[in-house]
């Protein structure tokens, strides 16, 4: 399971990430703030500034957006993670 084990304000929407794999990257979540309502409030810097780890931990901000881990790795380490890669067929049932 991939979950954030830190993470800290870079600059303009970037955050640098730490996951529990030790693993680390830099992600730029300036099109995600335009791609959904809930997050427009965040287009306010100081309000994008106010994420935290929830109980998943992953990163999550008052106005109730938040961005699955997942999503999160794949965007700081380019990486595919396992169990999202392999898409579900009905050969593979």
């Amino acid at each position: 399971m991939i979950a954030i084990a830190d993470a800290h304000y870079e600059n303009d929407y970037r955050i640098k990430l730490k996951f529990n794999t030790g693993e680390e990257g830099v992600v730029d979540l300036s099109d995600l703030i335009e791609r959904y309502a809930i997050a427009h409030s965040l287009k306010n810097i100081s309000q994008f500034k106010q994420f935290y780890l929830d109980e998943w931990p992953t990163l999550a901000w008052p106005c109730g957006f938040d961005i699955s881990p997942e999503t999160l790795y794949e965007r700081a380490t380019g990486k595919c993670v396992a169990w999202i890669e392999k898409p579900i067929s009905s050969t593979n049932v």
